[in-house]
């Protein structure tokens, strides 16, 4: 069953072609379509397009349909082109001519538009639930290894003295950056599209308004040309969300794995969370780290596919839109998937204590010996020139002491203040 058909069925390798994988992509919009199908129906017996009668049998139906999905029952079965149809041909062979009602003043245009913004709007929603789950563990370690110092690097050369509060502390506030490009995208997601048919509106009197309201929706896509223009908007502005948040997840796999080298040393994990190799019997790889770090290394692709996919499409709908839900739709589930493994291991780190013990970082701490001399009177200019030479004749002899006392830094993390930060951006999704 198609809802365009028109009394003839298209040739089987077209339609395989250009029906491709959306039955399977099409199951995960199905509630979304009852969800907007109930709405577009209220509004249409308001405009008198349906009795109440109508709209009381169509809603039952609706509703019946919704619990199958929610028990995991509902198909697609073979020869209906997408969910849309399927919606329609269940209610139509169980209710009638008055099933075939529902899609009176909207097109299968703006139909996926609003499950696609319903849906990336609960991706969004669910993203940002994981990057809070990460968030309140890596602030919970920040304060727990607050005391513990390790060696900071620039240029991948021994540096200043840093610590693990630090350390873990900078990846929690990195994150409350990713929730603005989330929310961001979640602003856009919420904007109702639903009334702009094919995209050039319609000559039923609509009540875009009502419909906007009962699907929850913060705004409405005035405008129908733009509500059409949104297609590939919205799952790039998710693209670039999910980037952002792997591009910092992805960073502190690529640490983890670095820290766990023996060259470091820095960090553990119990052998049950480890892997081997089938030759060297001593080994004790960073696999999840290493799988997570390619993960989100390819994530932060999604929105450069999309950007191709879309480049200058004429206006108006055009069919290679559909490929976008090949794209986005599995892009959110595996960022959550390395969000959640990320609170797993990182929960079960182990910290080395000590480790700026070693003879090695005695460097660490000529900084700390300039600012010393500094805050006795010496100029800054003289103070650098007598610590660079006490090292370069070696007689520079460290103090292993750090007192960084200001907003942010090793004695001061300031966890609380970046816990509001998070705090004010999270509520956006609420």
């Amino acid at each position: 069953m198609k809802l365009w058909s028109k009394g003839f069925e298209p040739d089987k390798m077209i339609e395989e072609f250009t029906v491709g994988a959306d039955r399977e992509l099409d199951l995960k919009l199905a509630r979304y379509d009852v969800q907007g199908s109930m709405a577009h129906i209220r509004m249409l017996e308001s405009i008198g397009l349906l009795t109440k009668d109508e709209l009381e049998v169509l809603l039952k139906g609706l509703s019946e349909i919704a619990e199958t999905i929610e028990r995991g029952e509902f198909t697609i079965e073979p020869g209906v082109e997408d969910v849309h149809s399927q919606v329609e041909f269940l209610l139509t062979s169980k209710l009638g001519d008055v099933g075939k009602k529902i899609h009176s003043g909207r097109s299968r245009n703006d139909q996926v538009l609003v499950d696609l913004k319903l849906f990336m709007r609960d991706e969004l929603r669910s993203v940002a639930k994981a990057v809070e789950r990460l968030f309140e563990c890596l602030q919970k370690q920040s304060e727990r290894y607050k005391g513990v110092l390790m060696p900071g690097y620039t240029h991948l050369q021994v540096a200043m003295p840093s610590s693990f509060g630090l350390w873990f502390g900078a990846y929690a506030e990195a994150l409350v950056d990713d929730m603005q490009m989330l929310a961001a995208a979640y602003k856009i997601a919420n904007q109702n599209p639903l009334g702009s048919a094919a995209g050039y509106g319609s000559s039923f009197p609509l009540n875009r308004t009502m419909t906007t309201e009962l699907l929850g929706f913060e705004a409405l896509h005035y405008n129908v040309v733009a509500a059409q223009m949104a297609r590939g908007k919205t799952e790039r502005a998710a693209a670039m969300a999910i980037g952002a948040v792997a591009s910092t997840l992805g960073h502190l796999a690529m640490d983890v794995c670095m820290w766990m080298c023996q060259n470091f040393g820095f960090v553990s994990f119990p052998d049950e969370l480890t892997t081997g190799s089938s030759i060297m019997p001593h080994k004790k790889n960073p696999d999840v780290f290493e799988i997570m770090r390619g993960k989100c290394n390819r994530l932060q692709s999604v929105q450069n596919e999309i950007a191709l996919l879309t480049a200058n499409l004429p206006l108006g709908y055009n069919r290679d839109l559909q490929l976008l839900k090949d794209i986005i739709f599995p892009a959110s589930t595996e960022l959550i998937q390395c969000l959640d493994m990320a609170v797993f291991m990182l929960e079960h780190i182990r910290v080395k204590e000590n480790i700026v013990d070693d003879p090695r970082y005695d460097y660490l701490f000529t900084v700390e010996e300039v600012n010393r001399l500094v805050l006795q009177g010496m100029p800054f200019r003289e103070a650098y020139k007598k610590v660079g030479l006490e090292v370069q004749d070696g007689t520079y002899k460290p103090v292993r002491e750090v007192k960084h006392t200001h907003e942010g830094s090793i004695s001061n993390l300031c966890t609380k203040q970046i816990a509001e930060k998070f705090s004010k951006v999270a509520a956006q999704f609420e």
